[in-house]
């Protein structure tokens, strides 16, 4: 190579580094005999600060994909091949991009496809999951149905247990369509910041409130307690005073649905900081293992399904109220103990106190 070339190869791939530090997948930039010339930051992440200089095939083994290197920098277009980078606790699926840019260097471009497989699986899970938890009512129901047509019915006793079971059924399917139309709601809007001001204070009072009365049928009580160094200011925050409410009613619906009869429900309004507070509901009860703790917020996923479903559960309200808090652009945390306490903690920004 002429020094006029090499200075030439030099300039266009500085020009390519920069441009390839704009992107958010991996690029590497190699010669003909596939040693890397350059590397941006995603592709760094991805193999290791000391790719530069080293051989491609060392780092993707495999005869067939040197046989396919080559191949592909003497066509004119660009060739695309499946790659899974090795050792990685959580396997990502790639595709990798090969082309010769001109007569200079030769582009490998890896693009991520994991969240888009993610998605898919989430997708495929989400329907599977909806149509086993419709079927469930529905078959109860027609089966119902089809012994009362069928006048199979012995006296109005029974007739009314059935009828009993068939309401209890078609409101559980409503719940359902409910709390699916809520998630759909708030995972649409989730990117959008709301802008009305929202008392924190007045929120978490009506939710009091409004769930005194369902937790004196359990012998609980609901206490609220103002830990803040200021309890005179009043909290405000941007948001939507509806969905916040949703988070809240959420929460503690769980905790009078899983705490302990004859036990008290605490909510207590703590100050991260100037600009921050903390909501935190604690119950007592049987607690939860630290194993589903990750999973509580995922679509449908119940510790105990049987009871779940027996108390009313859909499966989605920890999943709405995630939604609703990152929308707020909050954080939602869990810690439980056996056999003790489970503290639900909502951190929270604010626009003055």
């Amino acid at each position: 190579m002429t020094k006029k070339n090499a200075t030439t190869l030099a300039s266009e791939i500085t020009a390519i580094s920069q441009m390839a530090a704009m992107l958010n997948e991996g690029l590497l930039l190699t010669n003909s005999d596939g040693v890397v010339l350059s590397a941006n930051h995603e592709a760094v992440q991805l193999f290791g600060g000391d790719i530069v200089s080293k051989s491609i095939f060392g780092v993707i083994e495999g005869e067939s994909f040197e046989s396919v290197f080559h191949k592909a920098i003497k066509k004119p277009g660009e060739v695309d091949v499946p790659f899974r980078p090795k050792d990685e606790e959580i396997q990502r699926e790639f595709i990798l991009r090969i082309k010769r840019l001109g007569d200079g260097p030769i582009a490998l471009l890896f693009l991520d496809l994991t969240r888009q497989k993610n998605l898919e699986t989430v997708r495929r899970d989400f329907v599977a999951n909806v149509s086993h938890e419709l079927r469930s009512p529905l078959t109860s129901l027609a089966g119902f149905i089809e012994t009362m047509l069928d006048g199979d019915v012995p006296d109005e006793a029974m007739r009314k247990r059935f009828l009993a079971i068939m309401d209890e059924e078609a409101k559980r399917m409503s719940r359902l369509i409910d709390d699916l139309l809520s998630l759909s709601r708030v995972e649409v809007d989730e990117h959008i910041v709301p802008d009305n001001h929202v008392k924190l204070i007045d929120v978490i009072v009506t939710v009091r409130d409004s769930l005194i009365g369902r937790a004196s049928q359990r012998g609980m009580t609901i206490t609220f307690s103002d830990q803040r160094t200021n309890q005179t200011s009043i909290p405000v925050m941007l948001g939507s005073f509806d969905e916040m409410t949703e988070v809240f009613v959420n929460i503690v619906e769980n905790a009078i649905k899983y705490g302990y009869e004859n036990t008290q429900i605490e909510i207590s309004i703590v100050e991260v900081s100037s600009n921050r507070l903390r909501i935190d509901v604690t119950n007592h009860g049987e607690g939860i293992e630290q194993r589903h703790l990750p999973r509580l917020t995922e679509r449908f996923y119940r510790v105990d399904k049987a009871r779940s479903r027996q108390i009313g559960g859909t499966g989605l309200g920890l999943a709405i109220v995630k939604h609703i808090v990152n929308r707020h652009r909050g954080t939602l945390t869990v810690t439980s103990t056996l056999n003790d306490t489970t503290k639900f903690s909502v951190s929270m920004p604010l626009i003055h106190s």
